[in-house]
This record gives C-alpha cells, structure tokens and sequence, in this order.
C-alpha cells in the first residue's frame, strides 16, 4: 500500500523536510509515505478566496492517484487518539487501496476536493502551519503503525 501526502506548498524548511524524511524513513517498505509538494496556482497572490480554493483543488485533484481513498487533514475533521489512527491504518492495509492524504493551502480545501474524500481528519482544534502538518501526519502514521506492531516507540 502506498501512503502519499499531497500538499499545496513546495517551499519548505529544512527543519520540516528533515522531520517528515525522518518519520517517513521509518515505515517499513509496505507502507511506502511519499510526499507531494505542490506549487500553488500562479498570481495566488491577487486572487479573490474563492478563486485561490478552486485553482489549488484542480492543483489538488490533479494529483490525487486514480483509485485511491482520499484523507483530508482538516480542522473540521474529526479528531481521534492514535489508536483510532492505528485502527484506520490497519483498515487501509486490510483493504489494499493507496491512500492519499491531502493538505490544502493556507486558505483551506475547495468544496471539490472535500466531496472527493472518504474521511477528514483533524489533528487537533488547533490550527498549525500547513508545514508543520507534514511532520505530524508522518510521525503518526508511524506511531500507529509501531502501536500496531508492537514496536517500543509508542508506550502509552
């Protein structure tokens, strides 16, 4: 099964491609997590909302691998610990699929791109920096996958 994080964003620190390359690295190779750095729409910067939401969920769409089960990562999602995060991901395993996981831009996801997705998925009420979502989704995707295994990174 493929994992792959598709974001709105090509410019990142390093700190954050060092973070996400780290977490990344760890999952075994069946559960391959690649990431998709998209550029936003060109002259992003003189659109009106609703423009720039369209423009990068056709970027977003485009993306997205034909059969795949679409994650949104939204502060609307619904939150759940990391065993309900271990749960899904052994549920995306048993199934097969590849799994896109989806972060919009700073301006939030188009309703296109909402009405393709399967589940959304809140981290927290907290809002973070698209960046920094990056290294999250991929540190605990690999949590889930060490509660799954019983491997020692995750003791709670």
């Amino acid at each position: 099964m493929r994992l792959d994080l598709i974001a709105i964003g090509k410019r990142m620190p390093d700190w954050v491609a060092e973070g996400f390359a780290e977490y990344a690295g760890r999952l075994p190779r069946e559960l391959e997590l690649n990431l998709q750095a998209l550029p936003g729409p060109s002259g992003a910067k003189s659109m009106d909302t609703t423009t720039l939401l369209r423009r990068e969920g056709e970027i977003l769409l485009k993306a997205i691998p034909e059969g795949a089960r679409v994650i949104l990562l939204d502060e609307r999602g619904k939150a759940v610990d990391t065993k309900g995060v271990a749960k899904r991901l052994e549920a995306w395993q048993t199934d097969g699929r590849d799994v896109a996981l989806v972060i919009g831009g700073a301006a939030g996801l188009d309703e296109a791109v909402r009405a393709r997705a399967e589940w959304a998925w809140s981290l927290s009420p907290l809002t973070f920096p698209h960046m920094l979502v990056r290294v999250l989704v991929a540190e605990q995707l690999y949590r889930a996958w060490s509660l799954l295994n019983n491997h020692p990174y995750h003791r709670a």
